[in-house]
């Protein structure tokens, strides 16, 4: 009897571990499977958040390359390229230089970075070519802001010539008024960027 109770006991033993040892491994599996989803999730979300910023990234270039590709156009229909080609840019606006609303006055802070541009120009030391592209916000008439930026890329030319003796053949102008934001116009601030003038500069 003893005998069997042991046998007995024995036996019950063996299936209780297995029945732990399969619920534990059964955890354990859970576990694992819970952890990989998670990593999974991680690295589709940071998938997804590359791929957005690469999309905004293609897009904020070709709008950029498209202003370029737009100048260098205009300067080889006028003849003024040997080349084509495309050297850098350099923007300034209201909201690094205060360039006022309704404004076309270069204040000390634009007079200050124009020279900064203008000395860059200098050490070129090439026959390079400049298109001053004169931006404004969205406040008044398209007609009326198109020449307002019309008149802030003027000053820009007239400034580089009489102060810093460049030549008048190595220029031009052109006003692109309110039609290239780089910001929504919905505050202040973001108005004071879109009020600015960009320098192309080709060879």
């Amino acid at each position: 009897m003893k005998k069997y109770l042991f046998v007995m006991a024995a036996i019950l033993g063996v299936f209780a571990f297995g029945m732990i040892g399969c619920a534990t491994k059964e955890y354990v599996n859970q576990q694992i499977s819970q952890s990989l989803d998670s990593k999974v999730n991680k690295i589709t979300q940071d998938i997804e958040a590359n791929r957005n910023e690469i999309m905004e990234l293609k897009n904020s270039v070709a709008a950029v390359s498209s202003n370029v590709q737009d100048a260098l156009d205009r300067a080889e229909k006028a003849g003024k390229l040997a080349e084509g080609k495309f050297l850098y840019e350099a923007t300034i606006s209201d909201a690094s230089v205060n360039f006022a609303f309704d404004k076309t006055e270069l204040s000390e802070e634009a007079l200050a970075t124009l020279d900064v541009i203008a000395e860059e120009l200098k050490k070129e030391n090439k026959n390079v070519y400049v298109e001053i592209q004169g931006h404004t916000d969205s406040i008044g008439s398209e007609e009326y802001n198109l020449e307002l930026g019309e008149e802030r890329a003027e000053n820009v030319l007239s400034y580089f010539h009489v102060e810093h003796n460049f030549p008048l053949h190595r220029m031009s102008t052109f006003s692109y008024g309110e039609s290239q934001m780089v910001v929504d116009n919905d505050t202040a601030e973001n108005r004071a960027e879109n009020r600015r003038v960009t320098i192309v500069v080709m060879e």
